[in-house]
């Protein structure tokens, strides 16, 4: 569980950003701050692992009050500002949003956010879990109980041990690539990833996953001899 803190000098937006932290399983929101000033106050009062942080605000803006801070936890700017994006990330920010914000990207950037929070944390030890947008749901997924992943143009189709349906959710097979890099995972179409664990039979240009039969093309097949030593 995460420590944060919500900066904005507009209500309304405070509001809509407190609501999506909450909805959020892994942060915890410990205080909502109007400027820079209180957001200091509570720093000085509470453990905060990440700041929720709007640029433009009176008195002191956020780029200053980050720049200002001698050990800042980590931040997520949320702004309606572009042109202050490359100086965020020369701050070493977590992510950057432009508002309006979907939640769908707000929660890519609390992944990105508990990732690392986790690396820190754990002395570099990944969790064995991620968490995804499914309609209306944060649905949590335990890496190891997944078989196999099926991409379909915007969407991928997580296929699990135990379910009989697979969890479908917006995201590209690159990205999800990314969440089970260094894991005993390959690509071995543009199609499909597998748990390289849970193969039991490989027939020429077909991977054998459960009870389904997978392609298998040639460009990928060095993926999954890598594994399996075949």
């Amino acid at each position: 569980m995460m420590n944060c803190i919500a900066v904005d000098d507009e209500k309304l937006v405070l509001d809509l950003l407190v609501d999506n932290i909450q909805r959020v399983p892994f942060l915890r929101c410990v205080a909502r701050c109007r400027n820079a000033l209180e957001a200091a106050e509570v720093l000085h009062r509470h453990s905060v692992d990440l700041i929720f942080l709007d640029i433009q605000m009176p008195g002191l803006s956020g780029l200053q009050f980050l720049a200002s801070l001698p050990t800042p936890p980590m931040v997520i700017f949320v702004t309606a500002y572009q042109e202050h994006a490359v100086e965020g990330f020369n701050l070493h920010a977590v992510d950057y949003l432009l508002k309006p914000v979907s939640f769908e990207r707000f929660l890519k950037a609390c992944n990105r956010a508990q990732e690392l929070f986790n690396l820190k944390a754990g002395a570099g030890e990944q969790p064995d879990y991620f968490f995804v947008y499914v309609e209306y749901n944060l649905e949590k997924i335990h890496i190891p109980s997944i078989l196999y992943i099926e991409g379909m143009k915007d969407y991928v189709k997580v296929y699990m041990e135990g379910s009989a349906r697979p969890l479908i959710t917006k995201m590209s097979m690159k990205a999800m690539e990314e969440k089970l890099a260094g894991r005993r995972f390959a690509r071995i179409h543009r199609s499909y990833i597998v748990h390289a664990d849970k193969v039991s039979s490989i027939r020429r240009d077909l991977v054998v996953v459960g009870k389904a039969e997978l392609p298998l093309s040639e460009n990928y097949r060095g993926n999954l001899s890598a594994l399996l030593r075949f």
